[in-house]
């Protein structure tokens, strides 16, 4: 189903942006516990240096800048400290992360994202922890064009975007195999996405067959009111 909202599909940022927000959204409705940690540590920084310069303006303008200025100093120090630590934590600790959760199986998820300026291709890379190992985190790339989730006007599609990361991620299969799309299972969401330059061979070959059957229902039930209509037609034209 298509979102109601619409964003500038010329706008990469908006693109990704967008892309991100639904990862949490979808992933969650799985019962993956999401992970805070990494956007509560860059708020607390954040809000910290905050909280320290809006204390350095009351108190000078409570007991002027003579009476403070020893104190003015210190803050000052600590709010150069605060914002280093708040630039490293974003540049080399939460990098490009965007979701990060513990999965319905235990396994840990950390899900990175990123965009090249002017290439609409959303890159993505997953690195999966198993419940108890300590071994090193396995990893996957995913590279897709922001065109196979979202429409010609700009409106996102969630089914494309689900089956894609369901497809190509075990531990989200594995928590929604309904969206894994294979030989026995096609996926409907491509068949969605497809609708940019794929044949309609390919686009059939792609649709879940329950979604044909319904298709196929609904022609089947126009054709049949299409006939009685002519039925009704034909006798008009006896009795006249």
């Amino acid at each position: 189903m298509a979102s109601q909202e619409r964003i500038s599909v010329h706008n990469l940022a908006d693109l990704k942006n967008t892309s991100d927000d639904a990862i949490p959204n979808y992933l969650n409705s799985l019962k993956f516990k999401q992970d805070h940690t990494l956007a509560d540590t860059r708020l607390a920084l954040g809000y910290g240096a905050f909280a320290l310069a809006a204390a350095c303006f009351g108190w000078d303008y409570k007991f002027g800048f003579e009476s403070t200025k020893l104190y003015t100093a210190v803050a000052v120090a600590v709010y150069a400290l605060l914002n280093a630590a708040l630039t490293y934590w974003i540049s080399f600790v939460e990098k490009s992360i965007v979701y990060q959760a513990t999965a319905p199986d235990g396994s840990k998820i950390s899900i990175s994202t990123a965009t090249t300026k002017n290439v609409p291709i959303y890159n993505m890379t997953i690195s999966i922890t198993p419940k108890g190992s300590s071994t090193k985190p396995s990893s996957i790339e995913i590279n897709r064009s922001f065109t196979e989730w979202f429409d010609s006007a700009g409106h996102f599609i969630a089914l494309p975007f689900q089956t894609m990361l369901a497809t190509a991620v075990p531990v989200i299969g594995q928590a929604d195999p309904k969206r894994v799309a294979s030989a026995s299972n096609p996926a409907a969401a491509s068949a969605i996405a497809g609708t940019n330059g794929v044949s309609e061979q390919d686009l059939l070959s792609r649709t879940d067959p329950a979604v044909l059957d319904a298709i196929l229902a609904a022609q089947q039930g126009t054709t049949a009111s299409g006939a009685d209509i002519g039925a009704n037609k034909a006798k008009g034209r006896k009795k006249a």
